[in-house]
């Protein structure tokens, strides 16, 4: 059986970490090469850059940053925001990450996933999804950092994502996101029973027993989280230790 993965997350704004809750009300949480220099020694499995406004603003991914963090940290390393193209990713993998994160612009134009898949092979292409549950009880996908709404199924789209060559999903919740209540179980756990790639659950880890939830009932592969590593409210080693005592298996 694989070991579960503690991700830590950086949300980047301006050059600067910042985390909201439900992808509003930002406020700062640090310098990025900082933190993932941080991480990295304190036994991150991984770490995740989102360039949160790079699509909004209608401009690429600070390659410069990435390479600043790249040079502080060795652990595998996922950037995303503002990737269109094989060029896109080209620049960013040569500026040190190991994985990319697409979102906006592989929904918008899916035939992007099989041209990176192609091109660097699907272990460099994690999909991500932010979504949402509606009233209705379905959960729909979300775009331009969770500001539109597009009616589209999220397991539906996840689905086709790894069809078209997608060989991770990072979902978040953004009902859960910041919250620190829990991660979206129902969803992440049906992901995770359908889906041959790994998940890696986003949104709402606040506390040791939430990870335990999102490993033991949901089936994640990964967990990411934010705020609780950013403002020092659990450590990475602590939680780490928590699990591997709660019997689930750890790179300590």
């Amino acid at each position: 059986m694989l070991t579960k993965r503690i991700i830590p997350c950086l949300d980047i704004k301006d050059g600067r970490t910042v985390k909201g809750t439900n992808f509003l009300d930002l406020r700062d949480a640090g310098d990025p090469v900082e933190l993932g220099a941080l991480y990295a020694q304190q036994g991150a499995d991984e770490l995740v850059f989102l360039d949160i406004t790079a699509t909004v603003e209608k401009r690429k991914t600070l390659s410069e940053l990435v390479n600043k963090i790249s040079h502080r940290i060795n652990i595998p390393f996922t950037v995303g925001g503002g990737i269109s193209s094989v060029e896109d990713v080209q620049l960013l993998l040569q500026n040190g990450a190991d994985k990319i994160s697409v979102n906006t612009s592989a929904f918008k134009r899916p035939e992007l996933i099989r041209e990176l898949e192609r091109e660097f092979g699907s272990q460099c292409v994690v999909l991500a999804i932010d979504t949402k549950k509606e009233d209705d009880g379905e959960w729909y996908v979300y775009l331009n950092g969770g500001r539109t709404k597009t009616g589209i199924s999220c397991f539906e789209w996840a689905k086709q994502g790894v069809e078209l060559g997608a060989g991770e999903i990072l979902l978040t919740s953004m009902n859960h996101d910041g919250t620190k209540s829990g991660f979206a179980l129902d969803i992440t756990g049906k992901l995770a029973s359908t889906l041959p790639v790994p998940i890696i659950a986003s949104g709402g880890g606040g506390k040791e027993g939430h990870f335990v939830d999102v490993f033991e009932i949901a089936g994640a592969d990964a967990a990411l989280a934010a705020s609780i590593f950013h403002f020092n409210e659990i450590s990475i080693p602590e939680l780490k230790r928590y699990l591997r005592d709660a019997g689930i298996r750890m790179r300590i």
